[in-house]
């Protein structure tokens, strides 16, 4: 085959040499359609090498128009387009959420504004059912006045026999609560003697029976084995303080002329220094007292529980006591409401720390006996002490 198969320049088929493109100038022209020739290289080179697209950098190329560029491959990429192969034009489903974004709110069922449920104020509360409380009161109330002016021995016994009771209810939570074994029957009998020794032998009769007292519950605790010897002993020791030798003081007041009425103005101003401490604490208390021992006292409750002490004791120290003046009333009023609060935080601290509310149930509405004798505790030596400096003994 001779070059020329090829045709000749004056044909439209004419290629030229072999390995070349139509003649400059000659075959269709450019407006037809069709594109300027590659460069001389063999057909199947021009294939091989055949240029990639360039694509623009201006937005929306379209993919061959009506201008005539034909150049464009129809499957090249454009910029409005997606970019890799797995973003397609199939509808897009919302994205999922990153790891650790917040989830996105649904939105709202309708536009219109749920109402919501109104709560119903609450009302404060004592704490405890004062009914109870209050017929307790009463009935206490009259059981000891009734024993103090009729026979004073009977009212010791009624001392007495609170003590003892006290003295169960404390061992019997230290027992339950920490392990601690003090002994109950040394601490009673003691207990019960160092009252009768306090109001027979005064104070020399009352440290003498608290000694004994101590000294018992050592010797009754070695019966048993000494693991938790000491905790115990310590426990019997502080008990034996803390319950019968303190409410020693109370009879010892007994033994004066006036005794009884002594006794009435101390129960009278423990009594009223709690109520006012209640009453204004529990309508204005703002501010806590001590909120990791008794979160329920307040600053203003301690004002009230000194405001009402001290009018209280303006009248006692007036109409009960022999030789009492209104300015001895004031002290003593004061100093019996701070003794009755420092009581009432004390036995709240043993109480936290036994985890307990009450230390009994026998008094419904107040608890426990000991519940009642927290503030007159401590309160007793501090009133016998100012009526034998204001009106000797």
């Amino acid at each position: 085959m001779n070059d020329s198969s090829w045709g000749t320049p004056s044909e439209p088929g004419y290629w030229g040499p072999a390995g070349q493109g139509p003649a400059y100038g000659q075959g269709p022209s450019y407006d037809q359609g069709r594109a300027p020739a590659g460069p001389a290289y063999e057909r199947h080179a021009v294939e091989e090498t055949r240029p990639m697209p360039i694509v623009p950098d201006m937005p929306d190329v379209p993919t061959g128009g009506g201008d005539g560029d034909q150049d464009v491959d129809p499957g090249a990429a454009r910029l409005s387009g997606p970019l890799f192969r797995d973003e397609t034009t199939t509808p897009q489903t919302p994205p999922e959420p990153m790891p650790g974004a917040a989830p996105q709110p649904a939105p709202a069922a309708s536009s219109q504004p749920q109402p919501q449920p109104s709560v119903p104020k609450q009302k404060k509360s004592a704490g405890r059912d004062l009914g109870a409380a209050i017929g307790v009161g009463v009935g206490l109330g009259v059981v000891i006045i009734a024993s103090l002016f009729i026979v004073k021995a009977v009212f010791v016994g009624v001392i007495a026999v609170a003590v003892v009771v006290g003295l169960w209810e404390l061992t019997s939570r230290l027992d339950e609560r920490k392990g601690i074994k003090a002994p109950l029957v040394p601490l009673a009998v003691g207990g019960a003697a160092m009252v009768v020794a306090g109001y027979v032998r005064g104070a020399e009769g009352a440290w003498v029976a608290m000694a004994l007292t101590a000294l018992a519950v050592l010797v009754w605790r070695m019966t048993e084995p000494p693991e938790g010897y000491l905790k115990d002993v310590t426990a019997g020791v502080f008990a034996a303080f803390y319950v019968p030798f303190l409410a020693t003081f109370v009879a010892m007041m007994l033994t004066a002329d006036d005794g009884a009425w002594r006794v009435l103005t101390f129960l009278i101003l423990t009594v009223v220094s709690d109520t006012g401490a209640y009453a204004i604490g529990w309508r204005f208390g703002k501010h806590k007292l001590a909120p990791r021992i008794s979160p329920g006292k307040t600053r203003e409750g301690l004002v009230g529980a000194v405001t009402f002490a001290m009018a209280a004791g303006v009248l006692c120290m007036e109409f009960l006591v022999d030789d009492g003046t209104w300015w001895q009333g004031l002290i003593l009023g004061f100093f019996v409401a701070a003794s009755a609060t420092l009581g009432d935080l004390g036995e709240s601290m043993i109480k936290r720390d036994l985890g307990i509310k009450d230390m009994g149930t026998l008094l419904p509405g107040h608890g426990g006996i000991m519940d009642r004798l927290d503030s007159l505790l401590p309160t007793a030596p501090v009133v016998w002490l100012l009526l034998v400096l204001f009106v000797g003994s």
